[in-house]
Order: C-alpha cells, then structure tokens, then sequence
C-alpha cells in the first residue's frame, strides 16, 4: 500500500469552490481500482488548509491516477485557488496490515 498527504493552502475567497472541486475529484478517484481511500479534509483552526489523503495500492496506483480525466479536471480548476505549491507527504502502512 502506498499513502500520500497532499497540503493544500487555498485563498480565503476560493475555499467553498476548492472543497466543491475536492470532493468531485474525491468521489470520481475511490472508483478507480488501486484506490483504496480518498479523503478531504480541512483543517479544524485555520480553514484555508487542507489535506488530501490518499491511498492506493501501489505505487503505479498513483501514475494511473494522475492520468484520469477527473484529476486533470481538479488539477485545471484549482490551481488559481492555492497559494504558493502543494507539497506532499508520503507513508507506507504499518498497522492495519489488510492490504
């Protein structure tokens, strides 16, 4: 299994669309094979600051992924939205052990 953390920093006035686009890409991406969950989640005291949380299967779950048409839809919509580059995290499972 292959997890990633992407950070997001949106503008104040792009937040609802950010999240409107989000999750559209959030709904199409749990649909595609190696995709074993797809979060989004916003950060609790500073509401410009999201995480997406992804994971897949393998490693090739991710290039897959960023050939799809909704994610190059996402990628188009919001990079006006964002402030400054999306960084990423990446993890590898230790507990639970299902996949």
């Amino acid at each position: 299994m292959f997890i990633v953390h992407v950070h997001v920093q949106v503008k104040p006035e792009f937040v609802e669309d950010f999240k409107e686009a989000s999750i559209e890409n959030a709904q199409n991406s749990i649909k595609e094979p190696a995709i074993v969950r797809f979060d989004v989640i916003q950060q609790e005291d500073d509401s410009e600051k999201f995480i997406l949380v992804e994971a897949y299967l393998n490693a090739d779950g991710v290039i897959a992924h960023k050939q799809t048409a909704h994610y190059n839809k996402w990628q188009k919509t919001v990079e006006d939205m964002v402030i400054g580059q999306r960084t990423k995290t990446k993890f590898v499972p230790i507990w639970p052990e299902k996949y």
